[in-house]
């Protein structure tokens, strides 16, 4: 008999735990109130022989008060009501001191490995982890229903980022309004800055707003590149001016000018970087910033932005350096590189720039690439029109502009009428639907699935309800930097914010996990079979999409459908599975759960076949996704990466290519860090375990993450399979 805990928890019966919680009441009553150790036995025995497979503790507590009654032990029922009331508000009293006592002492396996880019050793991370527990516990004890953390507990759903929920001013992931606070001046902790009349003031500039910003929400943060290519031309025409002054031919003056320039840009982006990634925000963490790279953004300002995208691009082949003082594979920021007519071509102006993000891929996983011509098909604005933007962070896209009717409600100064507006806009948060669990809950009976997900959807809806309304209760003053000066809007003190939670100003995500899992369990196929596993799969993502439009129209907000990047969660998912089900052969005998929509990382299919497929899903996840293929080391092959890239641009919105680029600083090895059968990464070259001299970079589930994985994540990475040979392949 299993008994599930009220923490969702599922765990042995031990009929021992039934003698103590009876024998403490026993010792405090007297004389014939007691009772004896066969009267104990004879309630073990009636409890026994319900049969159940599956009993809550609290109908076990139940059982127990009624039989003392029966027994007219009335005071002893009364100690053992009182000893389980007692109990309960110790339960409730503190939940958080033994979490933080695993934290410090580092035994925490949860919070150790809670982000791929976080230590949780480090006193800054353990400051965040701290306030996380904290808000875990009031989030869980105060602010959600009973039933919803019981589901999160069971794993049948995810609430996202309960360790920042008890604050109710927290978004998930922008994109920043660089432009309006470069142009229109900005304040940060205070201070007013101006307008900056060169790059690299801007760039300066650009990295304290985002430090700014992002300690004031969670989740991913994008900025444009070409909200700073305004200030190459202003620093152009300020060394044009000093030579002009100088007297010089105007030959040599545009050509000392553009040489000065050049090594501005330069030097703008080296600080830009040494920024972003010695920084550390409130979250302890550097930003999880992402940079988009759009040639299309701007036509006044296309070659200065050439310019710094060719920069970004030079520093990031190089790396940075370790400890060690070798060069090696950041995390951040994550580079979006936007393919389109200007520079898919061999005889384009800036098939150059493709060239070299190309070679940056083959060395450094990034950047990661976003079809122009996809997208355009795929994200209308109300009028019809196609738009091209980047992403929230690693993969959160925000719809389609609905607010061009609506008008300026963010007050923005950029702002221009008629024009569909991205940046500065947000995501309100997450909450995801375990989908193998609903298909293991329907016992293959199909009639059942469509029950029980609808049920499980609602669940979903009511806890993204509360985050919606928790955010409604925020006024522009507790985050000036987002709500006053310009990031997300430029409202008055003491505003509310609620407008721009409606109207589809802002997102929030019906997220999902497990598509290949829950088909396989329901049709024996996986979903990538072109067949009665692919039918149901997509039709698994209709519905979403339809329970996400149906919600949108009752309450004017815009729930999107969101393939969530489920970094600790697919352990967790997976536990959960094998605790409620047991091993169920390919859907709960893993440590994890696959991805969104995506083909398992076991199944042996060619990248072409794989983006393929994976686009029909894409398609059907406009609030979130990406897709991805594993490539042996092509530094010597980038003309296979150059094929799959004019691929993406052709077939799928959102790719990225997943290579490995790790060192060893004991032996120097400068390769692919291996792991083992027991899940340990290991150097091949010297046999080195130890986490602290290895660095080593993977692709987690949009990101890349440089701070190692929990069991189940780092199975998922062993067992990824090569969607690309070394040779070009012709499509």
């Amino acid at each position: 008999m299993k008994i599930i805990k009220r923490d969702g928890h599922i765990v042995e019966y031990n009929p021992e735990k039934i003698r103590t919680a009876i024998g403490k009441a026993n010792s405090e009553v007297r004389g014939k109130e007691k009772v004896s150790k066969e009267e104990i036995e004879e309630i073990i025995k009636y409890i026994e022989e319900l049969n159940k497979k599956r009993i809550l503790v609290e109908d076990i507590q139940d059982i127990i008060e009624e039989k003392l009654m029966e027994l007219d032990k009335y005071k002893l029922a009364k100690k053992y009501i009182t000893y389980r009331y007692t109990r309960e508000l110790v339960r409730k009293a503190n939940t958080t001191d033994q979490t933080i006592k695993e934290l410090i002492e580092g035994e925490n396996e949860y919070w150790n490995n809670e982000n791929s880019n976080k230590n949780a050793q480090v006193v800054t991370t353990q400051r965040d982890y701290l306030a996380g527990i904290t808000s875990t516990d009031i989030t869980r004890r105060f602010l959600l229903p009973e039933d919803i953390v019981k589901a999160h507990d069971e794993g049948i759903i995810h609430f996202h980022d309960a360790d920042y929920f008890a604050q109710n001013a927290l978004h998930n992931c922008e994109l920043i309004n660089l432009d309006d606070m470069l142009q229109n001046g900005t304040n940060i902790n205070g201070v007013m800055i101006e307008k900056p009349h060169r790059f690299i003031t801007a760039a300066t500039i650009a990295t304290q707003i985002i430090l700014a910003v992002t300690s004031s929400s969670y989740g991913g943060a994008t900025i444009s590149l070409a909200h700073l290519a305004p200030f190459v031309r202003d620093s152009y025409n300020k060394y044009y001016k000093k030579y002009k002054n100088r007297n010089l031919k105007d030959e040599d003056c545009k050509k000392f000018a553009m040489e000065d320039t050049k090594k501005e840009v330069e030097d703008g982006v080296q600080t830009f970087n040494y920024q972003v990634n010695s920084m550390t925000n409130t979250n302890g963490q550097a930003p999880f910033l992402s940079v988009c790279m759009y040639l299309g953004e701007t036509e006044e300002y296309k070659d200065e932005l050439a310019m710094i995208i060719e920069e970004f691009l030079k520093q990031r082949i190089l790396g940075f350096k370790n400890k060690k003082g070798v060069y090696i594979t950041p995390a951040f920021p994550k580079l979006l590189y936007i393919l389109e007519e200007d520079n898919i071509k061999k005889d384009s102006k800036y098939w150059y720039l493709t060239e070299l993000a190309a070679k940056c891929t083959a060395k450094r996983m990034v950047p990661d690439y976003i079809s122009e011509k996809v997208m355009l098909e795929l994200k209308k604005n109300e009028y019809g029109d196609g738009e091209c933007y980047p992403c929230m962070g690693c993969r959160s896209f925000l719809t389609p502009d609905r607010t061009m009717s609506v008008g300026n409600i963010a007050k923005a100064k950029n702002y221009t009428k008629g024009k569909g507006k991205y940046y500065g806009r947000f995501n309100q948060g997450v909450v995801t639907i375990n989908l193998p669990d609903v298909a293991l809950s329907s016992n293959k009976d199909i009639d059942k699935f469509w029950k029980i997900f609808d049920e499980r959807l609602e669940l979903c809806h009511r806890a993204l309800q509360i985050r919606h309304k928790r955010l409604s209760n925020v006024t522009s003053d507790v985050a000036p930097i987002l709500w006053q000066y310009g990031a997300l809007a430029r409202l008055d003190e003491g505003e509310s914010i609620h407008e721009l939670l409606h109207h589809g100003y802002s997102t929030i995500s019906l997220g999902y996990a497990g598509l290949y899992e829950c088909v396989k369990y329901m049709t024996g196929h996986s979903h990538t079979d072109n067949g009665e596993g692919k039918k149901l799969g997509l039709e698994i993502m209709q519905h979403l999409n339809d329970a996400a439009k149906k919600w949108k129209e009752q309450e004017d907000i815009d729930y999107s459908v969101y393939g969530t990047p489920i970094e600790s969660t697919t352990y967790k998912f997976a536990k959960c599975l094998k605790e409620r089900f047991g091993t169920v052969k390919g859907v709960t005998d893993r440590d994890y759960i696959t991805n969104s929509y995506h083909v398992p990382v076991f199944e042996e299919i060619d990248a072409f076949s794989k983006l393929t497929l994976e686009s029909e899903f894409q398609k059907l996840s406009p609030g979130g996704a990406i897709s991805y293929i594993e490539t042996p080391n092509l530094q010597n092959n980038i003309d296979a990466i150059i094929e799959v890239i004019q691929f993406i641009y052709d077939n799928i919105m959102y790719a990225e290519l997943n290579t490995k680029s790790d060192y060893c600083q004991k032996c120097g090895f400068d390769g692919e860090i291996l792991i083992d059968e027991n899940m340990e990464w290991y150097c091949p070259n010297c046999g080195n375990k130890d986490h602290n001299t290895l660095n080593v970079a993977r692709r987690t589930c949009g990101y890349i993450g440089t701070n190692f994985w929990n069991k189940g994540r780092t199975q998922e990475i062993k067992e990824r399979v090569l969607h690309l040979d070394n040779k070009v392949v012709k499509v």
